[in-house]
């Protein structure tokens, strides 16, 4: 047998090691700033009302964004469990039933019933959520609910129920959980997609599979687990009220924890919602409240800090102050690593009888959590069931928005467009400045040759960001003359090519310029260089509401709002770019108060599956809507493709556009 939990962990160890050094002050810098400006919304909350009805009713609300940032809104469809029991071990005291259900048609959980033999009546239920806790032999898996067997023995022991399931990632079917921390899979963020939110599906359906079961009283059900273990039980019972006592051990800390100290370099993606609301997680802890909530952490986790865990405890015991449940709250930390130890479990098992079976014992339990079988012992499936889509349940889970018709009238387009560009401030440009700044600019000198002459405009989108434009004109022309620029949009491969070669204005009212957003060119990060840390700090961003690519967006529209500030009132611009740049462009110009004249696209990516990564994007839009929605305001020509862009099309023709609206060519840029 090969036990992968302690080799995960190493991993993790390893990369913890340089999780602070982002190797920018500006970057250290704004993700503290931004940090600070998402802290003390639930204290804030607190401080604003005292009314607990009014509390109650937000607390509602906030579930169903919890829902939203975890891909279960709308609302999935609760079919049938097919249940199966595979196998049955018999113990004096107790037997484990080896099954598994599907909480989707094709999503199988595969799992270990623990059922007590000693019974009067129903008897409450645990549902025990595994951390990354690997069992393979020969290739095989056993699942991780094997390494986790000692909770459900334990459980069994003592009168409960106690159902162990396996998640998505080291189950008995493989599927994953690092698609941005490993595989780089940015669709994700573009998809709305997290792991976080299939584990929390099938804790839901495995909530409905207990209540199924004639020994358990549904009414009495518990949540424990611990590390990813420890997150999931904080999803479910943030989630669902059916959890009447809940122990999340090692599965919380704080925002600023996660992105500022960088544990976030320690986690896979099944740790995270998507932070489309900008909560700090205190936020997800206070949906528990007022049911029975036990925090339980190590002193010496390095991946879930102790100062975090005060941080996300002290707001949310106010909560249960004023709730008048403060016995429903309690904090337990035990001396040790990030690690599944005696202390913790037996600190678990005392608040479940407490408020599972109304016992106020507090004496040391006779038994130890032991562990008492193989691995093979417990495994569900000789076979792994051929119609599973445990493997690619990330291209299914999250519905993408239908492909749109094509609008039979200027008025229905007119509600479309308006439609979109709603839905994306607020599913995934949130995270943009509330007001829309005139950048500050710091105009440099950068040097004259060969009658030309350039200037570096170094500006801020928004503060603790600094970006700059290079503009290149002829000698003696007066910054306000240039009634022309064509403006290329630098990434990580023309910046070079472009600062070397910009190219030559033809008169002197005309420029060249190169834009540079964040992280790209003269204030560059060199961590973006670096391809362990460029996964970190993309992924920094989607913990704080944003994406990369979103705020280059942000960054591209300051930049051309700051040139029209300086040239010709009436300056004409044309913006190129390249690949997921281009799309950047794009969705630019949609939101620009006045339309840019032209925009030339290299290699445009023709869906968000390729970039550009904006969070939910797909959920509202795909390119070839941005691209319709931007020709109908600029002259957009695509260097590339011509067979992806059908809806355009179609548009430019129900709406007789000239034909320069939209040109295609297979011209390669120079």
């Amino acid at each position: 047998m090969k036990t992968g939990c302690l080799l995960w962990f190493c991993c993790v160890a390893a990369v913890w090691a340089d999780r602070a050094d982002l190797g920018s002050e500006e970057l250290e810098r704004y993700f503290n700033n931004r940090v600070t400006q998402l802290e003390g919304q639930l204290a804030g909350a607190l401080a604003a009302t005292q009314d607990v009805e009014v509390l109650r009713a937000e607390q509602v609300e906030q579930r169903s964004l919890l829902l939203d940032m975890l891909g279960l809104k709308p609302d999935r469809e609760r079919t049938p469990l097919q249940a199966t029991v595979t196998g049955t071990i018999e113990r004096d005291e107790f037997t484990v039933e080896m099954l598994h259900f599907q909480s989707s048609p094709g999503l199988y959980v595969t799992a270990n019933f623990y059922l007590p033999k000693k019974r009067v009546g129903k008897v409450p239920a645990i549902l025990y959520v595994c951390g990354h806790g690997s069992s393979k032999k020969e290739g095989v898996s056993f699942g991780n609910k094997v390494t986790y067997q000692h909770h459900g023995i334990w459980f069994a022991r003592n009168g409960y129920a106690c159902l162990v399931i396996d998640t998505l990632q080291m189950g008995e079917i493989e599927g994953i959980h690092h698609g941005t921390y490993r595989y780089d899979r940015w669709w994700w963020h573009a998809r709305g997609y997290t792991s976080a939110g299939v584990e929390a599906w099938n804790c839901i359906r495995a909530l409905d599979y207990l209540q199924s079961r004639e020994e358990v009283d549904g009414e009495r059900l518990g949540v424990t687990g611990r590390s990813g273990g420890g997150a999931y039980s904080w999803w479910i019972a943030a989630i669902d009220e059916r959890i009447k006592a809940a122990v999340p051990v090692a599965g919380i800390a704080s925002l600023r924890n996660h992105v500022v100290d960088g544990c976030v370099e320690g986690h896979c993606d099944c740790m995270y919602h998507f932070n489309t609301y900008r909560w700090d997680f205190e936020q997800v802890a206070a949906l528990v409240a007022p049911r029975p909530l036990l925090i339980s952490n190590t002193d010496k986790d390095s991946i879930f800090p102790l100062d975090g865990v005060y941080q996300v405890y002290r707001p949310v015991r106010r909560l249960y102050e004023l709730h008048k449940a403060s016995g429903n709250l309690g904090l337990n930390i035990e001396e040790g690593p990030h690690k599944d130890t005696q202390p913790l479990r037996t600190s678990a098992f005392h608040w479940m009888n407490r408020h599972l079976k109304g016992t106020t014992r507090t004496d040391t339990f006779e038994m130890a959590a032991v562990k008492l079988f193989e691995p093979k012992e417990l495994k569900v499936f000789d076979h792994l069931p051929a119609d599973q889509i445990n493997t690619r349940i990330d291209e299914v889970f999250v519905p993408k928005a239908p492909p749109p018709g094509i609008p039979r009238d200027s008025e229905s387009w007119n509600q479309q467009k308006v439609a979109w560009k709603s839905k994306l401030r607020k599913l995934s440009f949130a995270g943009w400045p509330a007001r829309k700044l005139a950048p500050a600019v710091n105009l440099r000198d950068g040097g004259s040759g060969d009658g030309m002459r350039r200037r570096i405009m170094v500006y801020q989108p928004e503060p603790d960001v600094t970006c700059a434009v290079h503009l290149v004109h002829l000698k003696g022309a007066e910054l306000r003359e240039i009634k022309r620029v064509k403006l290329r949009v630098a990434d990580g491969t023309t910046h070079e090519q472009w600062a070397q070669d910009p190219g030559r204005p033809r008169d002197a009212n005309h420029a060249i310029a190169y834009l540079q957003p964040r992280g790209i060119g003269d204030t560059g990060w060199e961590a973006l260089k670096d391809k362990k840390k460029n996964i970190q700090i993309r992924r920094r961003f989607a913990l704080i509401g944003q994406t990369l690519d979103g705020m280059r967006v942000h960054d591209i529209l300051g930049g051309i709002r700051m040139l029209r500030g300086l040239l010709h009132p009436e300056v004409v611009i044309v913006v190129e770019a390249h690949g997921p740049m281009a799309g950047n462009v794009l969705y630019a110009s949609l939101f620009l108060d006045r339309p840019l004249d032209s925009l030339v696209l290299f290699d445009l990516p023709s869906s968000h599956r390729e970039g550009p990564y904006f969070l939910n994007v797909l959920k509202v839009m795909d390119l070839p809507q941005a691209v319709a929605m931007a020709a109908e305001r600029s002259a957009v020509t695509i260097h590339g493709e011509k067979s992806p862009w059908e809806f355009p099309r179609k548009i430019a023709e129900r709406f007789d556009w000239p034909p320069k609206q939209l040109l295609f060519k297979n011209a390669q840029s120079k």
